[in-house]
């Protein structure tokens, strides 16, 4: 019998109970849905709509966020207040806000032809040997007398907060925390949560507790403390977008050319429509790198793989998404496998047509994985997830400022690709998000049993990044006497001969992967490294110099040259899967754990046939779906083999 995996977001009424992307030992996320799907309203959200479709009258206030053309009018703007009470907040560099309106008047407030779209302030949540396995150490040492440690680099941290007093974010006899600030309404930029502290620390450790056994990434990095979750480790949407708005204001001032989110909402809009995603579109355009957390729902009850769980703001092809893997506590690579709860794609964020129709993005997420079980890292004194989970505490020093934890979840592992940013950009600033991107994913490893869904291109190896960001040439954004552009699509993108593709960790040596993933597909070849392609400019995505055409994927010749293989169809896997209209079918494909996806069968758009999920009743009534199921992903971390 084929069953339906229902990934979101088919049921939109969700509700989380519990959870966190950076996961303690034991616990478990609860997701309940009870939904009747009706799609029928293309400017309100999914999860806004079905409010307006369960209640249309109901007078309770919601907050939302509300995207305009320009920046919004003064007769919205009262209107808004009208209806909620309350003054809305602008934000100074994009044009949305946030109020708040009853279900009753949200289907009037989309009809004004000055709203683009209004979505949900939905809930953010946390998502929860490093040096050595991730190929940092070796990474340094390409800096030859100045090391590669992230001097000079700012990454902001958007998160629980962040204890600027620990040792291990110390510079000197200063902080290396060099601003801070709170968007989440306490006047707090303390870390009383827990997890804000310990990603910092994996992101920019110095090295100083236990002789370096707990050495972040780039150890000397800038960090910039953005508070938006609260002492629970949950926030808004809202809270998320002002910090954005703040880095878009005062990056320059901070040099702030990474920001790692380590926290994620739930998807529910197409990335085209989601406020988190355009925000983070934004910052990328503006030549800053945003690392975000896939999510920690890749398993349900029952242990198996469940797929089409990526969060916003990892649902943006502009972001680098980071899925976790169990590295097993070793520094060898070869037994490293991605992590059962590590959230695996495709997206599943999707935009209504004017009749109704439902269209899902269907992107292949993550791009990457990195180490992400039980990792050591500072700990924040008396944090609420110690309290919780004393077992969380590593005993490594009576010292507060030097004490450590254990926690896991892809929370984790996005810390470790955004410090491999801030080496990259050390050791070339000229390099472009979609550059950075690109050779993160080229000189990854692939993972033998695990298809891209799972691991995006492979698992993160920052030797390879840097040495290859080393021979990228740094006049890319030079123009001539015309002021155009000196470095065309096709011109030559490294000044010397590119690297033997392969790289050496902990003695063993691996090849790179050498591809990357443009949305739907994956394109390969020697020229993404030897040739410039259009697609790594700033103001594009990665996949917009690929055209679809009679189901052909072919590149454009202006964004992407010649000499770079675009697959035809997703290669799930040895098998070969079909994309038509931007819905994934297969021809018989069985992966390697033994899920059958179904024989070229259609349901709705995007749903992926699978024999392994199946929960309460399930019918699907004319491409809609009608459930009442209950979903319990276990959060305890992977075993040791």
């Amino acid at each position: 019998m084929t069953k339906v995996i229902f990934s979101k977001f088919l049921l939109p009424a969700l509700f989380v109970t519990a959870g966190f992307f950076g996961l303690p030992y034991g616990g478990s996320l609860v997701v309940t849905a009870n939904a009747q799907i009706s799609y029928d309203n293309p400017k309100l959200s999914a999860d806004l709509d079905d409010l307006v479709n369960t209640n249309p009258k109901s007078n309770k206030k919601v907050s939302i966020i509300v995207e305009t053309p320009s920046f919004p009018t003064f007769d919205l703007l009262k209107e808004i207040h009208t209806k909620g009470g309350k003054s809305p907040k602008k934000l100074v560099n994009m044009t949305l806000f946030n109020g708040k309106a009853k279900v009753s008047d949200l289907a009037e407030i989309a009809s004004r032809p000055d709203v683009l779209y209004i979505s949900l302030d939905r809930v953010s949540q946390s998502t929860g040997h490093i040096s050595l396995t991730t190929g940092a150490d070796a990474a340094r040492s390409l800096g030859g007398s100045t090391p590669y440690d992230g001097t000079g680099i700012g990454i902001a941290v958007l998160d629980s907060g962040i204890y600027s007093d620990h040792n291990s974010l110390r510079g000197g006899e200063s902080s290396r925390v060099v601003f801070s600030k709170d968007f989440t309404g306490k006047n707090n930029t303390d870390d009383l949560y827990g997890h804000g502290t310990h990603v910092a620390g994996i992101v920019a450790g110095n090295g100083s507790v236990a002789s370096g056994a707990y050495k972040g990434i780039a150890s000397n990095a800038k960090l910039i403390n953005l508070k938006v979750l609260g002492a629970d480790g949950t926030g808004n949407m809202s809270s998320l977008l002002e910090a954005i708005d703040w880095i878009i204001t005062n990056h320059k001032t901070y040099n702030i050319r990474v920001v790692n989110m380590s926290l994620g909402t739930q998807a529910v809009d197409s990335y085209r429509n989601d406020p988190l995603c355009r925000a983070a579109r934004k910052l990328s355009n503006l030549g800053i790198v945003v690392v975000a957390a896939a999510g920690n729902q890749g398993k349900n009850s029952a242990g198996e793989k469940h797929y089409g769980l990526i969060h916003s703001p990892g649902i943006d092809p502009s972001v680098i998404t980071v899925g976790a893997t169990n590295t097993y506590g070793t520094d060898v690579r070869s037994d490293d496998q991605v992590a059962t709860y590590s959230s695996r794609g495709p997206t599943r964020g999707a935009w209504t047509d004017a009749l109704g129709v439902r269209h899902y993005d269907n992107l292949i997420k993550p791009d990457l994985v990195a180490p992400g079980n039980k990792v050591i890292a500072p700990e924040a004194p008396n944090n609420y997830l110690l309290k919780e989970n004393p077992a969380l505490d590593a005993n490594v020093s009576g010292n507060v400022r030097k004490e450590q934890m254990f926690m896991s979840g892809t929370s984790m592992s996005t810390p470790i690709v955004s410090g491999a940013v801030a080496l990259m950009l050390q050791a070339n600033p000229k390099l472009t998000p979609n550059l950075v991107k690109m050779l993160l994913m080229y000189t990854a490893q692939t993972i033998p049993g695990f298809n891209n869904f799972d691991q995006g291109a492979g698992q993160v190896n920052i030797e390879g990044a840097v040495k290859l960001a080393k021979v990228v040439r740094q006049d890319l954004d030079a123009l001539n006497l015309l002021g155009l552009p000196i470095v065309k699509t096709g011109s030559a993108l490294l000044k010397s001969a590119a690297p033997a593709p392969q790289s050496t960790i902990a003695n063993q040596t691996f090849i790179w992967s050498q591809g990357i993933i443009i949305g739907h597909t994956i394109a390969s070849g020697s020229n993404l490294i030897n040739k410039y392609q259009g697609i790594y400019g700033n103001g594009v995505l990665i996949s917009d110099g690929v055209l679809i055409s009679d189901g052909v994927l072919i590149s454009d010749n202006i964004l992407t040259s010649n000499g770079v293989l675009i697959s035809d169809g997703y290669p799930f896997m040895s098998c070969g899967v079909l994309i038509s209209d931007g819905v994934l079918i297969s021809d018989r494909t069985v992966l390697s754990d033994g899920v059958l996806i179904s024989d070229g069968v259609l349901i709705s758009d995007g749903v992926l046939m699978s024999d392994i999920f199946a929960q309460s009743s399930l019918a699907l009534v004319e491409g809609e779906a009608t459930a009442a199921m209950e979903i319990v992903v276990d959060t305890e971390p992977d075993p040791a083999p």
